[in-house]
């Protein structure tokens, strides 16, 4: 049996948190749900008072730097969607990104340029 103490260790990741402690429990964000396609970005405004931010906001608020949909970024940092989506709720409500979604303008239909990528990895398959 493993000692409790390197159960919560793994040699190649370090420690491991839970999901559920990086977001205090919360399985969605307040307001609007974040959407796997929407592109998100920093809106440059500073975040004040960084004692009150976890570093995973911190680590959003940077790969937030240029527009990113939210899939991409929760790869890119290597989090779960789902804590990705409620701490990018938190942001938002800071007002420190703000999201556009991809075809708002077509009344909800993906873009031809999204279809296209989705037919090469298909058919990558």
């Amino acid at each position: 049996m493993t000692p409790p103490a390197e159960r919560w260790l793994d040699r190649d990741a370090g420690p491991v948190v839970r999901p559920y402690a990086v977001t205090g429990g919360r399985t969605r964000p307040d307001g609007e749900d974040f959407e796997l396609l929407a592109v998100v970005a920093a809106t440059g405004v500073p975040p004040g008072d960084r004692l009150r931010f976890r570093p995973e906001h911190l680590r959003i608020l940077r790969g937030c730097a240029r527009p990113v949909p939210v899939a991409d970024l929760a790869a890119d940092l290597r989090l779960p969607l789902g804590v990705v989506r409620v701490l990018l709720g938190d942001l938002r409500d800071e007002g420190l990104v703000a999201v556009v979604r991809p075809g708002a303008a077509a009344a909800g239909r993906p873009d031809a340029g999204v279809l296209r990528e989705v037919l090469h990895g298909l058919r990558a398959l």
